[in-house]
């Protein structure tokens, strides 16, 4: 299983950007799925995830800012963030619970994309 991320790139503060990320390979479905940040030397922090039913789930610094949303038929997360802030900084990771082809129940993580606020 694969988690394909894309959407990071420099952005200047108060500007937007949108984190898309597509999962493939031997799935069969997959429960929650969202973001997680790791700026440098900081700890990987929780930013959003979205259940397959749509129940979802910020930090309290994505709140207000952010935005997940989910394609359940192409396995698909997405992650819109307005107003960033130059602490919004970090190695942005995709992450999927699904339940694999052999019946295991597995967590998985894309390669990571960064985004940079700066001026």
């Amino acid at each position: 299983v694969q988690l394909q991320a894309s959407g990071g790139g420099l952005v200047q503060p108060g500007g937007s950007l949108r984190l898309s990320c597509a999962a493939s390979g031997s799935i069969v479905t997959i429960n929650n799925m969202g973001w997680y940040r790791q700026a440098p030397g900081k700890q990987r922090e929780l930013v959003a995830t979205i259940t397959r039913n749509g129940d979802t789930n910020f930090s309290d610094f994505a709140k207000g800012r952010f935005t997940v949303s989910r394609d359940n038929a192409k396995n698909t997360v997405s992650l819109q963030m307005n107003s960033l802030k130059s602490e919004d900084t970090a190695l942005y990771y995709c992450y999927a619970r699904g339940l694999h082809r052999d019946s295991l129940w597995r967590s998985y993580w894309g390669q990571g994309t960064q985004v940079t606020v700066s001026s």
